[in-house]
């Protein structure tokens, strides 16, 4: 069958209908979802962006031995497998750090586009000058782009993979997306503060247009992913096509004091407004971000010919989307692939796949390195951030041995509203050894696994 893969960035599962928010205008993707396998409970693994592509493109958990960077030459990804097994194979992306500076995002494709503009402070202004309408936005683009190539190829067996960037920040969707939810919308736009928002000096009123500018990205990333429906099904291909759709993490507007996924400071203690990128190039300061719901917990819609439409609510990381698609295409996991392919739990033929599903930055992000962290200009680590541990009845945060540690009742307290850890020391060591085991079961290298081995 043919095989498409559409990568959002920075889509909240609960920012979606099919997730239970009511508030957001989502037509498109409620209706895809209602004729496809709903994944309940999927997480993000290897965090922010391009760790996470790497998950996607290897069926590795990454994070145990890579930074953000390029994809290593010697990785076995989906493309070149399925470029192998004989599918014409194309990427259409406007994430801004694919291709750029030798990361080789687009390897193992037959081609691949690269819509530009999407980096705040290089090009980006240079691309938005020229917008004159919605068509000119880059999701439209990248959505169009991939159209235009289907129109092209609709007639071969296929594998195509469409990165849109939005809803990542900044957020400058047209102002008719916005004002449903906020009418008084004259066109303000927020950028995140990256920190603790009080202390920052944003007003709710910053938080208000940030949530309302996000929600008009993803009503835009809507409406462009029901024409890319839209389109299959006037080729007459839709039906033979397995269209999985997933995003990468989430983003905090306010809950635990944050706005932004991550906390970081520039070396003169200003916050990181998009101006300041242009000033620091390197030796921002990166502070302890811890990774709850908010920002793991991501969608992920599967509709596949043959399959019933139904709700999962086994545990998924994002890692799981390469070898469910080398199944589909009847491609062999070989055996470097660390995931799981998600059929199994989507046929029902088993309840769960995994003992623990983990979120986390790289490993490799300790104290004292300079490191690339959520773009490619470096960051001075000051606080370790935790890493997430999830077996589907706790949530259980915890960075390096000594460093305080979270707990929560993941049934009960999904808001992560009261840390038990001080209550349950029994349960967090049984969590603390369940990710123990699975970082040697992953292979991690003992230079990163050392300083964890201990509460």
């Amino acid at each position: 069958m043919n095989i498409i893969c559409v990568v959002t960035d920075t889509l909240r599962a609960d920012y979606l209908p099919t997730y239970g928010n009511q508030q957001v205008i989502a037509p498109n993707l409620t209706a895809f979802a209602a004729e496809a396998i709903v994944f309940e409970d999927c997480h993000a693994a290897s965090f922010p962006t391009v760790p996470t592509r790497a998950d996607i493109a290897t069926g590795r958990f990454t994070f145990t031995y890579l930074t953000w960077g390029p994809l290593p030459q010697d990785e076995f990804t989906l493309a070149g497998a399925l470029t192998k097994a004989g599918y014409t194979t194309m990427g259409v992306a406007d994430t801004p750090f694919l291709i750029r500076n030798g990361y080789g995002y687009d390897r193992g494709f037959d081609d691949f586009i690269w819509i530009r503009g999407q980096r705040e402070a290089a090009g980006r202004p240079d691309v938005t000058s020229l917008w004159k309408e919605e068509d000119d936005r880059f999701a439209p683009q990248t959505f169009k782009a991939a159209m235009d190539w289907l129109e092209r190829h609709y007639d071969e067996k296929f594998f195509l993979y469409i990165d849109a960037w939005d809803p990542h920040e900044p957020w400058d969707p047209p102002a008719h997306y916005v004002k449903p939810y906020l009418p008084d919308y004259q066109g303000e736009q927020v950028y995140p503060a990256y920190w603790d928002w009080e202390d920052a000096g944003y007003s709710e009123r910053d938080l208000e247009i940030g949530r309302a500018t996000y929600m008009g990205e993803i009503t835009m990333v809507d409406r462009w992913f029901g024409l890319l429906i839209d389109r299959l099904k006037s080729l007459g291909v839709y039906d033979d096509t397995a269209i999985l759709f997933v995003s990468d993490h989430g983003f905090y507007f306010g809950e635990f004091g944050i706005f932004g996924k991550s906390r970081f400071r520039w070396p003169d203690n200003s916050i990181p407004v998009m101006e300041a990128m242009a000033r620091f190039k390197q030796g921002a300061i990166a502070y302890r971000t811890p990774k709850h719901n908010e920002i793991s917990h991501v969608p992920l819609f599967a509709k596949i010919p043959g399959y019933e439409h139904r709700r999962v609510s086994g545990l998924a990381s994002i890692p799981d989307i390469m070898p469910t698609m080398l199944e589909l295409a009847g491609v062999e996991k070989p055996s470097r692939v660390q995931a799981q392919s998600l059929l199994p739990l989507a046929r029902g033929e088993v309840d769960r796949q995994h003992d623990i599903v983990v979120t986390s930055q790289s490993l490799a992000d300790t104290a004292g390195n300079t490191t690339l962290i959520v773009d490619d200009s470096e960051r001075v680590v000051v606080e370790v951030s935790p890493s997430t541990i999830r077996d589907g009845v706790w949530d259980f945060l915890y960075a390096l041995e000594g460093e305080p540690v979270e707990l929560y009742d993941a049934v009960n307290d999904p808001a992560h509203q009261h840390n038990l850890a001080a209550a349950r020391p029994d349960i967090c060591q049984a969590m603390h050894a369940k990710f123990v085991r699975w970082m040697d079961k992953m292979g991690t290298p003992e230079a990163y696994a050392a300083p964890r081995r201990r509460l």
